[in-house]
């Protein structure tokens, strides 16, 4: 069973077989094929019933995107399935058909866009390919500049989808009908290829029912456009009679502290800011008509929404938007919610709208898990809380990212065809043994393949994973060291950073105190992608110097040092109460608490398994 509780709408699509087109508190989540076979084997003990795991349905979900007309279903395993409202309710649930594996989805009015791991955004609806809306096609592959096709971040509007490059770069496609892609509609009605809307972009925000978007650059500076007919931009009151926002805009008036997240609904939006005492508060503009904002008082900028009720729970934990909803996770479990609740979408038990916050009674849930677990998800008029444990870095999905990375390529191979795909010197140098002739012999080898197996080929050298393509794989198999794990390649590379001799293969200089150290470029640039904000100034860094690490000592230094290269501490080193507490500040400090605990987990691992030894 997924751990999943819901309620709201449950029409367009019907989610839920044989209960109300109006759901008013939370009931457990099942899929459809899991009501069936309860139903089917109601006596069947516990045990037979573990086996249905298997089922790719029935894997941990990871991340829910809710829309008018469709909600899809992430899965852990990099799958998704689909609910969508067709007129034959039988025929309403399907697999979504991606050859990649997927690593987020999000949902419009209109639209859908899936994320791959690779990089690569899978769309589909009438605002993108009004000829075939039920097709998906790789629109990051129609962006202009082809070193600029590697996506890492996906956001939809109502009829917009926005995209975030690997290059800091974002880009607009669909409806600009309310100026949401930051031109004029005069000058651009609409677009089926992407726009390039701004650079130094590290995060967009925007939502299923929203019309309007933000941007937030580098330097923590926020900028808007779109539909602002109820102030839902926040550029203040002498701005609030203009319908459109045209062109991107700075907003001016923030909140002081870290912009962690904003969502938007269709009046109103939300934004949620961690001050400098790491206390987490929400601050909201637009229209209080829709009950959206938390208060009862128009506001025509951010300003912050306040309730004992999570303003003395420790802290906001989550928190989702809907089209006129919001409901909020803080760290002591709690649940509160507040705006439209035509469907029933805040879980009170009614239909009643609720202009100010509101604790949401929830039924118990089954698992005992860590409440940083949790995720509130709200659709358009429905809610989801579920539970999803965190996801710990794969290294081998981090060299196969890296090699996608073609802007860091420094080594070319010519296929059968005359095509010249590129790799990373580095890497093959410690996956072929350090051995020049092995390299000789690869190219032989994708000499005679055509670009699809010539890829495969570097993804099984990069991943050893054979199952790609068996049969090539037992072609290579004899130039690189099959039988090496990655994290064992990773700490070769670690081990001898200093033997580097190729002046392309440029170091990162961390100094520390009175020390340097040197990291590969590429690796950093590689784990940096996956541990933001612990390596966020490298990628910017012109000087190849890094000093964020000046307030941990050298032992903690040297744990983090070994763990980038392998997810792994070593044997030899002893952990101390000491050394937890003080990488757990620089676990809070570097954000990794929000992207990847393993380091943490690791550590209080081995400091058990030494004091019961």
């Amino acid at each position: 069973m997924n751990d999943c509780l819901f309620w709201g709408e449950n029409e367009y699509p019907i989610l839920i077989k044989n209960k109300p087109n109006k759901i008013i508190k939370p009931i457990q989540f099942k899929f459809e094929n899991e009501n069936e076979n309860e139903n089917e084997n109601e006596n069947e003990n516990e045990n037979e019933n573990e086996n249905e795991n298997e089922n790719e349905n029935k894997k941990q979900i990871k991340q829910i995107s809710s829309g008018i007309f469709s909600t899809i279903f992430l899965f852990e395993n990099g799958k998704a399935i689909e609910y969508l409202n067709e007129n034959d309710s039988n025929q309403n649930l399907e697999k979504i058909q991606i050859e990649e594996n997927i690593q987020k989805v999000t949902v419009g009015y209109r639209n859908e866009a899936i994320l791959t791991i690779e990089g690569n955004v899978f769309a589909k609806g009438s605002d993108i390919n009004l000829k075939n809306p039920n097709e998906f096609i790789n629109i990051s592959s129609l962006i202009e500049d082809k070193n600029d096709r590697i996506i890492q971040d996906i956001v939809s509007g109502l009829s917009s989808i926005y995209l975030l490059t690997s290059n800091q770069n974002a880009y607009g496609i669909g409806s600009n009908y309310w100026c949401q892609l930051g031109f004029d509609y005069e000058t651009l009605e609409e677009t089926e290829k992407p726009i390039l809307m701004m650079k130094n972009v590290s995060k967009i925000f925007s939502r299923i029912s929203s019309r309007h978007v933000f941007l937030l650059n580098s330097n923590q500076e926020l900028f808007g456009c779109g539909w602002n007919e109820h102030a839902q931009v926040g550029l203040g009151e002498s701005r609030k009679k203009e319908r459109k926002i045209q062109k991107l805009t700075k907003i001016q008036s923030i909140p002081k502290g870290k912009i962690i997240d904003i969502q938007c609904g269709i009046y109103h939006s939300i934004m949620l800011i961690e001050d400098e005492n790491t206390k987490r508060k929400l601050y909201s503009c637009g229209n209080y008509s829709y009950n959206g904002l938390g208060k009862d008082q128009n506001t025509y900028e951010f300003t912050e929404i306040k309730s004992s009720l999570f303003e003395n729970d420790n802290n906001i934990l989550d928190f989702s938007v809907g089209s006129a909803h919001t409901l909020i996770l803080t760290s002591k479990g709690k649940v509160i919610g507040f705006g439209h609740n035509e469907f029933g979408q805040l879980g009170t038990g009614n239909t009643k709208n609720q202009s100010i916050p509101i604790q949401i009674e929830l039924p118990k849930l089954r698992f005992n898990e860590d409440i940083s677990n949790y995720h509130i998800y709200c659709g358009a008029y429905r809610s989801f809380i579920y539970y999803s444990p965190p996801s710990f870095s794969n290294l081998e999905e981090d060299l196969i990212k890296l090699f996608r990375r073609k802007e860091f390529c420094n080594i070319s191979f010519k296929t059968k065809n005359g095509e010249i795909i590129k790799a990373h010197k580095l890497i093959l140098k410690y996956r072929l043994n350090q051995n020049q002739n092995q390299i000789e012999k690869l190219q032989e080898i994708i000499s005679n393949k055509s670009i699809k197996e010539s890829n495969q080929i570097f993804e099984m050298i990069y991943s050893n994973n054979s199952k790609i393509n068996p049969k090539l794989y037992s072609e290579i198999k004899e130039i690189i060291n099959s039988n090496e794990k990655i994290e064992e390649t990773m700490k070769r590379i670690y081990l001898n950073e200093n033997e580097n001799e190729n002046e392309n293969e440029k170091d990162f200089i961390i100094e520390r105190k009175e020390k340097q150290y040197k990291f590969p470029k590429l690796i950093l640039i590689m784990r940096s992608e996956l541990y933001r904000g612990m390596f966020l100034s490298v990628i910017n860094d012109t000087s190849n110097k890094v000093t964020d690490y000046s307030e941990l000592s050298n032992k903690s230094f040297q744990i983090f040092e070994y763990w980038i290269y392998s997810n792994q501490i070593k044997d030899e080193i002893q952990i101390t109460q000491e050394i937890i507490d003080e990488i757990q500040i620089g676990i809070d400090y570097f954000q990794l608490n929000q992207t990847n605990p393993n380091l943490f987990d690791l550590l209080i691992n081995k400091f058990n398994n030494q004091n019961q030894n």
